[in-house]
Order: C-alpha cells, then sequence, then structure tokens
C-alpha cells in the first residue's frame, strides 16, 4: 500500500515537473508536498527516491530535493543509446527466445490492445514495460539486459509522457506486432531494426509533446 502511495505521488509530481509547475532547480518543499498529497513524509520520500533513479530530482544531502530537467541534447543522447541498446537485444533475442517467453510477449500485447482501447495510457505502460523487460531477458546476455533496464527505468517518465501524444498508443501498438513478428520468424537484422525504430520515435515524440505543452503555456 505504501509502495504504490509513493508511485502515485511519483508519478503526480513528473506530471507537475513535465506541465511546468516545477521548473529546474526548484527546491520541492516536503512539508507543503505532504500537506498537498494528504500523507507522512515517508512516502513523500520514496517518491522522490525513484524521481531521483530517474533523474528528474536530485537529492542534496541536508537541502533537500530539487527539480532536475534534463536538457534536449541530454535526452536525445539517452533516447539514442536506449535505441541502440534495444536493437542489440532484438537481435540477440531472435536468435535466442524461448517459446514461453514469446507467449508472454503475445499476452503483454494483448493487454496492451486492451488498454489502446480503453484509452488507458497509464495500463498500456505498465504492460508495456514488461514487454521490453522479456525482450531484454530474452537476449540471453545479463549483462547487456542489466544495463538496458537500468536506462529504460532512468527514461521511464519520458517513454510514459509520450504515449500521451495522440496516436501514439495505437502506433506503439502496430509496433510492438512487427517486434514480435520478427522475433517469431527469428529475423534478427529486423527485431533490431524494428526495436531500434521503436524507441527513436518515441524520443521524438516526446519532443512534440514537450514544444505542445510549453506552447500551451505560454
Amino acid at each position: 500500500m505504501e509502495q504504490r502511495r509513493a508511485d502515485n505521488i511519483a508519478e503526480q509530481l513528473e506530471e507537475l515537473i513535465f506541465n511546468g509547475t516545477f521548473s529546474n532547480g526548484d527546491r520541492l518543499d516536503e512539508v507543503r508536498l505532504a500537506e498537498q498529497f494528504g500523507v507522512s513524509r515517508t512516502p513523500l520520500r520514496e517518491a522522490f527516491q525513484r524521481l531521483a533513479l530517474s533523474g528528474l530530482v536530485e537529492l542534496i544531502p541536508r537541502r533537500g530535493a530539487f527539480v532536475r530537467q534534463p536538457g534536449p541534447v541530454e535526452l536525445m543522447e539517452m533516447f539514442e543509446v536506449m535505441a541502440e541498446l534495444e536493437a542489440v537485444c532484438g537481435r540477440l533475442a531472435a536468435l535466442r527466445i524461448s517459446d514461453d517467453a514469446l507467449e508472454e510477449l503475445r499476452d503483454a500485447n494483448a493487454k496492451c490492445q486492451a488498454a489502446v482501447d480503453n484509452r488507458d495510457a497509464d495500463t498500456y505502460y505498465i504492460e508495456n514495460e514488461r514487454f521490453h523487460m522479456i525482450i531484454y531477458q530474452q537476449s540471453g546476455n545479463s549483462f547487456l539486459a542489466q544495463e538496458a533496464a537500468k536506462l529504460h527505468k532512468r527514461l521511464k517518465p519520458f517513454r510514459r509522457q509520450q504515449l500521451r501524444f495522440r496516436g501514439r498508443m495505437a502506433q506503439s501498438m502496430a509496433e510492438h506486432e512487427l517486434v514480435v513478428q520478427a522475433l517469431e520468424r527469428g529475423t534478427a537484422d529486423q527485431a533490431a531494426d524494428t526495436l531500434r525504430g521503436h524507441v527513436a520515435v518515441q524520443g521524438e515524440k516526446f519532443h512534440q509533446l514537450m514544444a505542445t505543452l510549453k506552447s500551451e503555456a505560454d
């Protein structure tokens, strides 16, 4: 229960950072936010820890939590690396994936499709995350899987936000189907290219979304 509460607070704070309520360098006031969310400081501090993992918050000893928004160049660099890591995972998984894992991917896709039909971006992201983690694991390279999962976590709030872009969930779903087809056929280059493009377009959509939010705020 406490963990879910901290997750909810972290997601709400992400939204406040992305919509400009909190700007880069702002200090997050524990007392005021605890009152605002109606919680004790414990889940709030756990939420700060989650945001620190994705780089949206910097925790400075004896000073507190400060908003840190990566610049556009830093973000694009991270998405660029993520796209290549996913491509390698896809290439290796096409050669090594098990039948059970393919069935898990199909199940994740079915749940993603249901979320698209319900316009439920949060559920879509949960199943989307499971989809990608399965591919990382099925690469058969534990170091690669660990590094891909680490960067995936770092980019989580940005990957989640871009799903708000009109039509993006349906587009993402179609890309998932192509990934599974490539993995089923064992076509390594196609799996790599499809995953690379899938992640690269996420970075593009995120920047389009940010530009839209900023123009609405002006």
